[in-house]
């Protein structure tokens, strides 16, 4: 057997355990609701097979063949599948995919923890379900936004008497706090012009960046919070009654993301698998991240004015259009239809470092393209997670702020 056909064969089969297993075993009902799931459960089939008692060298080679020639998805699952093997297939496969800052390709559910591409940026569109005020996050397949794309995130919207809370969860089928795959939450305050982003699992167990007088950075332990309460990033707009002031201005303060990042050779955190236990167990999450960067006691910064050391985000200032008599900004594209809840965001010049073309790449842009279609595109140092739930704080009404 050459070694092109033992892979096909490999592939074959990995295809119909696919089938039979991976979709059932999330319950899948269509190709468009499928999502990123942690594949640590056993694939007997394959388990049981030849492919299982091959020679290390032999087996991370095919398995590196593979991660290479299926690299988009649908073809890609055949990757998650070999991680789904056993521990040590699962480990060979850790070792040989990269992060998406490396990669540019979202293939584990980690993935959407960890910080995009830094050359680019990667195309996901956000479908807006009115009926029951639910929004699903998938990754673009194709420059169209209306392709079926690969599902990765979903959260429902849930209105209180003082805030507004949107759960983002893993599982398309059942967006809840208590469910395994819950993610994190997004919630504002009562109207609607701060908002904060809640991770379910601690970034650095819960701390965020911040510098002393000294300029070096310090850490000191953060208080135990409840199980999905830990703030990794703030979102205020701008008070603007009746519009009086232009289109809306926002700002994002990213308290686990150092302000260097966006600098040539910055750092930002990565997480590097989920958790899995009681939050007691949460301080032992393993993170790849800059020697030089420490933290500090969480505290709100947008009202407390400590910004100094996290990254800091602003909304790219629109042109007016003196023909089409209306604020413009260039979307490569990506945006089609006018709508107030149209923004690109940049690294704000607060972050104090020195200004550069860093400060004007966009990092998250977010458009409307059809009824409840809207594209959203993010790059490094933030995730997917955390883009997502910026853009669904555009999505809330705002009564003083337009």
């Amino acid at each position: 057997m050459s070694f092109k056909s033992m892979i096909q064969d490999m592939k074959g089969e990995l295809g119909s355990i696919s089938r039979k297993s991976f979709d059932v075993k999330f319950g899948m009902r269509s190709r468009s609701q499928r999502v990123v799931q942690d594949t640590s459960f056993r694939i007997n089939a394959l388990k049981q097979s030849c492919w299982a008692n091959m020679p290390p060298e032999l087996l991370r080679d095919v398995l590196m063949r593979i991660e290479a020639s299926d690299d988009t998805w649908p073809p890609r699952k055949n990757v998650v599948c070999c991680a789904g093997v056993c521990r040590n297939w699962r480990e060979i496969m850790k070792e040989i995919v990269k992060s998406p800052e490396v990669s540019g390709k979202l293939t584990f559910p980690i993935s959407l923890k960890q910080p995009g591409p830094r050359n680019s940026l990667l195309q996901c569109y956000i479908k807006r379900c009115r009926s029951n005020q639910t929004y699903y996050l998938f990754l673009g397949l194709s420059q169209a936004s209306t392709d079926d794309g690969k599902f990765l995130l979903a959260a429902k919207k849930c209105r209180r008497p003082t805030c507004t809370d949107y759960t983002i969860s893993l599982n398309s089928e059942d967006v809840s706090k208590g469910n395994s795959a819950f993610v994190g939450k997004l919630r504002s305050n009562f109207l609607g012009t701060k908002f904060t982003i809640y991770d379910a699992q601690p970034t650095n167990s819960g701390a965020k960046v911040t510098k002393c007088r000294s300029t070096r950075l310090v850490n000191k332990v953060s208080p135990r919070v409840p199980a999905g309460n830990y703030p990794v990033a703030h979102i205020a707009y701008e008070l603007n009654v009746l519009g009086s002031r232009g289109p809306r201005r926002m700002q994002c303060v990213m308290d686990s993301i150092p302000a260097r990042a966006v600098e040539p050779g910055g750092v930002a955190p990565t997480q590097t698998e989920f958790l899995h236990g009681s939050p007691d167990s949460f301080p032992s999450i393993p993170f790849s991240r800059s020697t030089s960067t420490r933290t500090k006691n969480f505290s709100s910064p947008l009202e407390s004015g400590e910004n100094e050391g996290m990254l800091v985000l602003r909304n790219k200032a629109p042109r007016w259009h003196e023909q089409l008599q209306c604020w413009c900004l260039n979307f490569n594209g990506r945006v089609t239809v006018a709508s107030v809840k149209n923004f690109q965001l940049v690294a704000s010049p607060e972050n104090g470092v020195a200004a550069g073309q860093e400060h004007e790449n966009v990092i998250l842009q977010f458009g409307k393209v059809g009824k409840d279609v809207f594209t959203m595109d993010y790059r490094y140092p933030i995730s997917a997670f955390q883009a997502f739930a910026i853009c669904l704080s555009s999505f809330d009404t705002k009564i003083a702020c337009e």
